[in-house]
């Protein structure tokens, strides 16, 4: 581990270690630590290369008393993320990081950290932040369903589902624009492993849409991707989806069900908020060149 004696950052490359000083910090406040909370605990049961072949580095922020007020991870090739912090703590990490020759392709955070750190990181190493996806992130109130339901049913997906998974895996990546964090057969061995993707079938038991959930952590589960083929939207399938493991979620004992949307997207935003999802915060992803 390395301290910077300008900062409060410490950086590291040891899982345990970070999780062990960022847990309490992460889980006080679930929603919006829920992607560092999931990669973390993906990390964790996956191991250190199930984003990719580079090593993960990780870093906390504490305060004069010693208390974590703030924590990061990055899995290469993919953004750096980074808690919510004030924007001088963004902007000490972005010259920590630059000082010590880190290369960075972007950051994910919420929308004034990701500015504060874009442009601390634009300052320190000439590079150009171009912001990309804007994402809302909401937090389900009261689950309500919608009426009339589309015909069918939902049920756990499965290894006899493993193609069709893997293909409708690498479709969501294309019409979202943005690489996969994790390649699909990954992807697919993570969620069968723990029941984390639900189908929802037509009554002749053709799959029409799917809904996946993150692993529950710190009393949390994130529902994403949400994903219905082309040819098959506007028919309810994928709000159906939602419901049913937004409501299994629940079941299993979450006191927090999750998602984030595209902000450009207003159907999802619509519909989420139709069945009972309330918004959160916004996120934003700047992408650094030069």
């Amino acid at each position: 581990m390395s301290t910077d004696p300008r900062s409060s950052w410490q950086l590291t490359d040891d899982l345990d270690g970070f999780h062990a000083r960022a847990e309490e910090f992460l889980s006080c406040a679930p929603a919006p630590h829920t992607a560092l909370l999931s990669v973390t605990d993906t990390l964790r049961e996956r191991g250190l290369q199930a984003y990719g072949e580079g090593a993960p580095q990780f870093g906390t922020y504490a305060d004069e008393a010693g208390r974590v007020r703030g924590a990061f991870l990055r899995t290469p090739p993919h953004r750096l993320l980074l808690s919510p912090v004030a924007p001088e703590a963004a902007g000490i990490l972005a010259r920590q990081l630059a000082d010590s020759g880190h290369a960075l392709p972007g950051i994910v955070a919420d929308r004034d950290t990701a500015e504060a750190f874009a442009r601390a990181w634009e300052k320190h190493t000439g590079a150009t932040a171009t912001p990309g996806h804007r994402q809302r992130l909401y937090r389900l109130a009261a689950l309500t369903p919608p009426e009339p339901a589309p015909p069918g049913r939902a049920r756990l997906a499965d290894d006899g589902d493993r193609a069709l998974l893997e293909r409708w895996h690498g479709e969501f990546a294309e019409a979202v624009g943005e690489p996969a964090f994790m390649g699909s057969g990954a992807w697919v061995d993570s969620r069968l492993a723990y029941g984390g993707v639900t189908l929802w079938e037509t009554p002749d038991g053709t799959p029409a849409a799917m809904a996946g959930v993150t692993r529950r952590t710190a009393g949390q589960v994130r529902v994403a991707p949400v994903y219905t083929p082309a040819a098959l939207r506007g028919r309810g399938y994928g709000g159906a989806a939602t419901v049913a493991v937004s409501r299994a979620a629940l079941d299993a004992g979450a006191a927090e069900v999750l998602l984030f949307t595209d902000l450009a997207n207003p159907t999802s935003n619509g519909l989420y908020q139709r069945i009972g999802y309330r918004p959160v915060g916004d996120f934003t992803q700047y992408d650094f060149s030069g």
